[in-house]
């Protein structure tokens, strides 16, 4: 069973992103069109749960389904769209997981949500600071039930989800 731990930010997380990232683009060669470090860990400063979260963006997601055995071969197992339509989720390290790779076709809108919060929280420290105590709550509350852990999150999500977008909406 996972233990779901929060952590404080960890200054080598952007450096474990960056070798993955080469790792991705040697294994998938010209299917990846772009990959981002996203997630908590992607924010300077926010405390996470270590695992690195990259949001792979593809030309074609079902040619991405040809390179399973690659990426088994390099630690992730395959879980499919994973309850998320259009995409493709890899973990990595088991009960004691690394990295997950959310994979969607380049344009897909579930990639502007991951990048517009991303950059939402590296812009409002405060709210990141919100968002750090939440998850430190949620830790503890949810007694390592992972959609407990994401239900105690899913408001302050959902609503600074919203003021991301239409922020990001304005500034074009």
């Amino acid at each position: 069973m996972r233990t779901i731990i929060v952590v404080p930010y960890d200054d080598k997380w952007p450096e474990m992103f960056e070798a993955e990232s080469l790792l991705l683009k040697t294994l998938l060669g010209g299917v990846a069109k772009s990959i981002h470090h996203i997630g908590s860990t992607s924010v300077p400063g926010l405390s996470a749960k270590p695992v690195i979260d990259i949001l792979l963006e593809v030309s074609d997601i079902n040619e991405l389904d040809r390179y399973n055995s690659a990426m088994n071969h390099a630690g992730y197992i395959a879980r499919g769209e994973n309850g998320i339509s259009g995409r493709r989720y890899f973990i990595k390290g088991g009960d004691q997981r690394s990295h997950q790779v959310h994979a969607f076709a380049v344009g897909d809108m579930q990639v502007v949500r991951h990048l517009a919060f991303r950059d939402y929280l590296r812009k409002n420290r405060v709210i990141a600071g919100e968002y750090a105590e939440i998850k430190l709550s949620a830790a503890l509350l949810s007694k390592n039930d992972v959609h407990r852990y994401s239900a105690l999150k899913a408001n302050f999500i959902e609503h600074h989800l919203r003021l991301a977008l239409n922020a990001q909406e304005r500034s074009r």
